[in-house]
C-alpha cells in the first residue's frame, strides 16, 4: 500500500528569479489553455510533441504541459460531455521528478534564460520544527509544482509514501462539532476531547467584526488579506487537532478510525442563531480529510458512517433522547457528555460503502 501527499516548501527567490518564475508560470498556463482549446475544437485528445509546441519553456516543461492539457481535457471536458470548458487562470509551472533537484537549502530548476535552458538554484525553506519535510522527502518523489500562494512563491512536491495497514480490530469513534471540535473514544472507552471551541468561535467573531468595519470603509483589498489570514488560522487549527487525534489513535493501538459522513451537514443540521454563522464557515470536510491522510500514513484505516441519530441514541438501551445542552441522560440510567455519546455510537454505526471491521 502507498499514499501520495503534497509537501509544501516556501521559496525565497531573488528579484531576477521572481521574473523567471512569473514568466514560466504564465507561459505554462497559456500553453495548457491553448492545447485544451485545440482539443475541444477537434473533439479529441490531440497527440503533440515538444517540437509542435511553441513556447519559451524548456522541453521537459513543455512535455509536462502537454500531459496536463490531456489530463484536463479527459477529466474535465470529456467527462462532462463538453458542458465544462475550463480556462486555467492561476499561474503555475510543473517539472517532472527527473528535471529538478534539491539539497535541503535550494531547489534547482531548469528555466529558459536568453533562449537556452539553464538550471537556476532557488533558496528554499525545507526545515520545519519537527523535520517532517526532511523525513517525507526521503521517499519516492513525483512532480514539482511552483505557484504563488497569498503573495508568496511555494514549491509543491508530490511524495509517494509506503504504508502498512495495521492489523487488529481496535476502533476509534470520532465526533466532530462546533462547541467541541472533536471527541474521540476507543472501544475500551478511553475518551479525549480535542481543540478549543470557545477560542475558535471568539477568533471567528473577531475576524467578522474587523471585516464589517473594513467593509464600511470600502477597504476591499484589506478584507481579502484578512480572509486569507482567517483561512490560514483555521487550517492550522485543523492540522493540530487532526495530528492530536491520530497520535491518540496510535497510542491506543487503534487500527480503524470512524468518522461521520458529514455531506450536506449545513443543510440538515439545526443549530442556534449564534452558532449558525460558525456552522456555515467551519470546514468539517477539511478536518476529516486531514485526519484521514494522517491516519493512512501510519497504517490506520478511516471509515465513514451514517450520522443519523448518533447524538440521540443511547449506547446502552438504544432509545432516542434529546440531550440537554451538553448533557445526555437516558431513562435507563445512562449519563454522559453529549459528544461522547455521539463518538460511542459512531463506533457501531453502519459504515458507508461497506468493507467495515466489526467493533
Amino acid at each position: 500500500m502507498s499514499q501520495t501527499i503534497t509537501v509544501k516548501i516556501k521559496l525565497l527567490p531573488s528579484k531576477e528569479q521572481i521574473l523567471l518564475l512569473k514568466q514560466s508560470s504564465n507561459e505554462y498556463i497559456r500553453v495548457v489553455n491553448a492545447l485544451v482549446a485545440e482539443m475541444v475544437e477537434e473533439k479529441k485528445s490531440v497527440k503533440k510533441t515538444t517540437k509542435d509546441v511553441f513556447a519559451n519553456l524548456p522541453s521537459a516543461v513543455k512535455n509536462q504541459a502537454i500531459k496536463d492539457a490531456r489530463s484536463v481535457f479527459i477529466t474535465k471536458v470529456k467527462k462532462s460531455k463538453y458542458t465544462i470548458i475550463p480556462t486555467l487562470k492561476r499561474p503555475i509551472c510543473v517539472w517532472n521528478n527527473q528535471n529538478y533537484s534539491f539539497d535541503f537549502t535550494h531547489i534547482s530548476i531548469p528555466f529558459m534564460v536568453e533562449g537556452k535552458s539553464n538550471r537556476v538554484k532557488i533558496r528554499a525553506l525545507f526545515i520545519d520544527k519537527d523535520n517532517r519535510n526532511v523525513n517525507l522527502l526521503k521517499h519516492k518523489l513525483g512532480t514539482l509544482r511552483v505557484t504563488k500562494c497569498s503573495g508568496k512563491w511555494v514549491a509543491q512536491i508530490a511524495v509517494t509514501i509506503p504504508t502498512v495497514e495495521k492489523k487488529g480490530i481496535r476502533i476509534l469513534g470520532v465526533d466532530l462539532g462546533l462547541k467541541v471540535p472533536a471527541v474521540a473514544i476507543t472501544d475500551d472507552d478511553q475518551a479525549r476531547f480535542f481543540g478549543n471551541g470557545r477560542e475558535n468561535k471568539y477568533k471567528k467573531r473577531k475576524f467578522r467584526s474587523v471585516r464589517k468595519k473594513l467593509g464600511k470603509q470600502m477597504k476591499v483589498n484589506v478584507i481579502r488579506k484578512l480572509q486569507d489570514k482567517e483561512q490560514r488560522w483555521m487550517k492550522d487549527k485543523d492540522h493540530k487537532v487532526s495530528r492530536e487525534i491520530v497520535n491518540f489513535a496510535v497510542e491506543n493501538k487503534v487500527s480503524v478510525i470512524r468518522l461521520e459522513q458529514l455531506t450536506n451537514i449545513r443543510q440538515t443540521t439545526r443549530t442556534s442563531r449564534k452558532n449558525k454563522k460558525n456552522l456555515h464557515t467551519w470546514s468539517f470536510y477539511r478536518l476529516a480529510h486531514f485526519i484521514e491522510y494522517k491516519a493512512n500514513m501510519t497504517g490506520i484505516k478511516v471509515e465513514y458512517v451514517n450520522p443519523v441519530n448518533t447524538s440521540k441514541t443511547c449506547p446502552e438501551c438504544s432509545k432516542k433522547n434529546k440531550a440537554q445542552d451538553r448533557r445526555y441522560t437516558c431513562p435507563c440510567g445512562f449519563k454522559k457528555h453529549r459528544d461522547i455519546v455521539g463518538a460511542m455510537n459512531i463506533r457501531y454505526a453502519t459504515v458507508i460503502g461497506g468493507n467495515s471491521r466489526s467493533a
